[in-house]
């Protein structure tokens, strides 16, 4: 019989795992919640003409497409078929895909709902994505994102707030050595308008969006191979590689970008942002102005974000930025701007494990052992078991009649910290012996005391 085995790019999750996992996504469920953002969710399936066309060329190649229900092929004429070309059949067999973000669907979520919520609507979601993408480190097929946006509002207080979130979601994942890096579209416009991109616009934000990937001799094959003159791409690497403190950034630009609307526009937006954050007092070391930063999705407007962790292997994060016409998309008349960053779980799964960030208890999952030494112990133990969860204890008892010895080897081995050992004498007396799994160290107390020893312990944590 053959074995079972995982999809390429997918992974199982055990209790270890998941325990972190959770940590992560409760922490960033707080900062976001802390912020006024509200839960929403999406269905894991999309119509493929919500998705296609939003992502860019390159984006839609990866989008997991999903087979029509019952002879899919019934439909689709011959000749078609013998071509063998498989995108000359996709609107006939498929007409739904896998969700490749959770923007795109956010921003149909409003269209379809703009009469139901107050704007500006503030949401958040945490649920996976798939990208039919090359697995590799830090890089899978299914993966979970967690998103915060804000749409209906122009105001560049919304940038200011999210570099904030990133901020209050690090310090309370224990993450202090990050670089928060931020760019405009309006900035890449304007040197679009230098280099004479002249409505390949697109393919150069993607060249230069793998910049930091792949280094500047095969960016620049990419845009000689897409139709630069080799002159443009001289001036293009004098602004990319431009190097200096962020104001001495802004002045070269504002010099470079004197012809251009669009570049001195983005410039403004940035400025403007950095005054917010300096209001906050959220500055910072951490933030850094990236000419270069681009990012590949093409439904961004306005000023984008990278995050880095320093020093690890994985890179990026988290993203996000400005998108100004995304609802326009869906046949909206209404200009709706919206702005959001998004936390990539898996990755910083990787990162905190790779810099041992995760605090130990995360891998505790209940607090409390009841063991017993036979049957008798065991029925009384069933109600101090009771006692211990309407006090809000998460207890569990061992379920089999075994050695004491085997039933404190199993806390260990699930990390619970405290075991209650019921026998006879514990019983007759009401006074329970309480072993602390760490020091060894074994008390008698009554339940009363136990429930107060444990939630005072639970409120110091």
């Amino acid at each position: 019989m053959e074995k079972p085995t995982l999809p390429k790019g997918t992974r199982d999750f055990g209790p270890t795992v998941m325990a972190k996992r959770q940590f992560i996504l409760n922490t960033i469920r707080g900062v976001f919640q802390l912020f006024g953002f509200q839960p929403l969710e999406t269905p894991a399936m999309e119509s493929l003409s919500t998705l296609t066309g939003k992502y860019g060329e390159e984006g839609d190649q990866l989008l997991f497409k999903i087979l029509n229900s019952g002879d899919f092929l019934k439909d689709v004429e011959q000749q078609s078929l013998n071509t063998k070309d498989s995108r000359l059949i996709t609107n006939s067999i498929s007409e739904k895909g896998l969700r490749y973000d959770l923007t795109v669907p956010f921003a149909r979520y409003v269209v379809m709902n703009r009469h139901e919520i107050t704007l500006p609507f503030k949401r958040y979601q945490m649920q996976p994505v798939w990208r039919a993408d090359r697995p590799q480190k830090g890089r899978y097929r299914e993966f979970y994102q967690c998103d915060a946006d804000v749409v209906g509002t122009d105001s560049l207080l919304c940038e200011a707030e999210i570099i904030l979130m990133i901020k209050s979601a690090f310090k309370a994942l224990g993450i202090t050595d990050y670089t928060i890096k931020i760019n405009h579209r309006g900035m890449l416009a304007g040197i679009a308008e230098l280099v004479s991109a002249n409505e390949k616009e697109a393919s150069l934000y993607v060249a230069i969006d793998k910049l930091d990937k792949v280094g500047e001799e095969k960016v620049k094959e990419e845009l000689l191979a897409r139709g630069f003159a080799a002159d443009s791409l001289i001036t293009l690497f004098k602004i990319l590689n431009f190097k200096g403190t962020t104001q001495a950034k802004i002045k070269f630009l504002t010099s470079e970008f004197n012809r251009s609307e669009k570049g001195m526009d983005g410039l403004k937006d940035f400025s403007e942002v950095l005054a917010l954050l300096n209001e906050y007092g959220a500055s910072g070391d951490q933030i850094e102005f990236d000419i270069a930063l681009a990012r590949g999705l093409s439904y961004y407007t306005g000023c984008i974000f990278e995050v880095k962790i320093n020093n690890v292997a994985i890179g990026s994060v988290s993203g996000g930025g400005r998108y100004d016409n995304l609802t326009q998309a869906f046949g909206s008349k209404e200009k709706l701007s919206g702005v959001g960053i998004s936390f990539g779980v898996d990755r910083l799964y990787d990162a905190m494990e790779e810099l041992k960030l995760f605090p130990q208890e995360t891998q505790i999952s209940s607090t409390v052992l009841i063991s017993h030494f036979d049957e008798e112990s065991k029925r009384y133990g069933l109600g101090v078991l009771q006692t211990l969860r309407e006090n809000g204890i998460a207890s569990e008892i061992y379920p089999d009649p075994v050695k004491i010895q085997k039933q404190l080897d199993f806390a260990n081995k699930k990390m619970i910290p405290y075991v209650i050992v019921i026998g006879s004498e514990e019983v007759k007396s009401g006074q329970l012996s309480v072993k602390t799994m760490k020091t060894g160290d074994q008390v008698k107390k009554s339940i009363t005391e136990i429930i107060s020893l444990l939630t005072g312990n639970q409120n110091q944590n």
